[in-house]
């Protein structure tokens, strides 16, 4: 197992020095707002057409994945797991798939419950920590292809839940899936709250996921007869009041700091065993600086990649008004067998 690890930290190594390099924000975009929020403005820029498929899970409920319109018989295939509220029409899922598409790959996109705009059926939904489901969706995914190799990204929550399976798995990791890439992932979720519920985030950020969550977590206890304060989550403002009042007890949490510190995906980066890349910037107005993994904190399959600038899942590059271009460059690179000198 050691020669492997050391193998894994060697590809990583040279995909840093040979795939699209450094991050570097442009000068008409500073400071991590600004790219964060520009960012999500360039995704009308990308062009992709899905098809629906949707899976019926084991516990009676159902979750729909957008696939690319492909007819190649491509037997690279990425599967695309979305952050906090997103979609496959996200800025992030839109440029990662149309680069992939034209790289001659398949993808899709995995939807969490009731992220497709029809409420799922079960009074659970999704939550920053649910890496059984990740482990459900990739070995079904993984059955239905057995000849592809499979690669997964996961984009903020969803890089949280992703992480956290490839540290529980270990080297099982390896059955479904072949690299993974994590970006802008709220490892720490207790720290991530933290900024979150305070200040100017609290104002562009938090209030903008709640003016979502809010409704959805009301239609479910409206349709379930949950046990829970309708007037108090209507009244909600912060992430610890949501996940106290209905994220914690729906999810068998005791309570938001109970579920925020069982979800959190670093302290399991130790027990990672599959080649993975971790991409934080350290101005994500998500995710404090201090609270990135240091090298000791991850195993040797874990490469990390913290620039300075980007944002959360921000990443513009180029002139005004820039592209979306450098996270997908970045992400092929880290998946190409031949650049990295693997076998196909």
């Amino acid at each position: 197992m050691s020669n492997s690890r050391t193998v894994s930290r060697t590809a990583a190594e040279f995909a840093r020095s040979n795939g699209p390099g450094e991050y570097h924000a442009p000068w008409w975009l500073p400071g991590g707002h600004s790219q964060t929020i520009y960012a999500r403005t360039l995704g009308r820029r990308y062009s992709v057409s899905y098809r629906r498929e949707r899976w019926e899970t084991p516990d009676g409920d159902f979750i729909d994945f957008d696939w690319l319109d492909e007819t190649s018989e491509a037997r690279k295939l990425l599967i695309l797991f979305h952050g906090l509220e997103g979609c496959s029409g996200s800025h992030y899922a839109l440029s990662l798939l149309a680069e992939f598409h034209r790289s001659g790959w398949r993808a899709v996109v995995a939807h969490f419950r009731g992220c497709t705009g029809e409420p799922n059926r079960l009074a659970r939904s999704y939550h920053s920590g649910d890496s059984r489901e990740i482990d459900w969706i990739l070995r079904r995914l993984k059955d239905a292809n057995p000849q592809a190799r499979i690669y997964a990204v996961g984009v903020s929550l969803g890089g949280n839940m992703l992480l956290k399976w490839l540290g529980e798995e270990g080297a099982a990791a390896a059955a479904p899936i072949e690299r993974a890439v994590a970006v802008s992932a709220p490892l720490d979720l207790v720290a991530a709250a933290g900024v979150l519920d305070a200040g100017l985030n609290r104002l562009i950020y938090t209030s903008h996921f709640l003016r979502y969550l809010r409704p959805k977590a009301l239609g479910k206890i409206t349709a379930h007869g949950l046990a829970i304060d309708t007037q108090a989550l209507r009244g909600c403002s912060t992430f610890r009041q949501f996940d106290d009042l209905f994220t914690a007890p729906v999810h068998g949490f005791k309570d938001a700091l109970d579920y925020w510190r069982r979800s959190s995906s670093k302290p399991w980066l130790k027990e990672i065993q599959l080649p993975t890349l971790l991409i934080n910037a350290r101005n994500d107005p998500f995710l404090p600086a201090y609270a990135l993994p240091q090298p000791d904190e991850v195993s040797p399959a874990v490469s990390l990649e913290f620039p300075a600038a980007g944002g959360h899942v921000g990443f513009v590059t180029g002139g005004f008004p820039g592209c979306l271009n450098w996270l997908p460059n970045r992400v092929l690179s880290f998946f190409d067998e031949n650049r990295l000198g693997y076998p196909r």
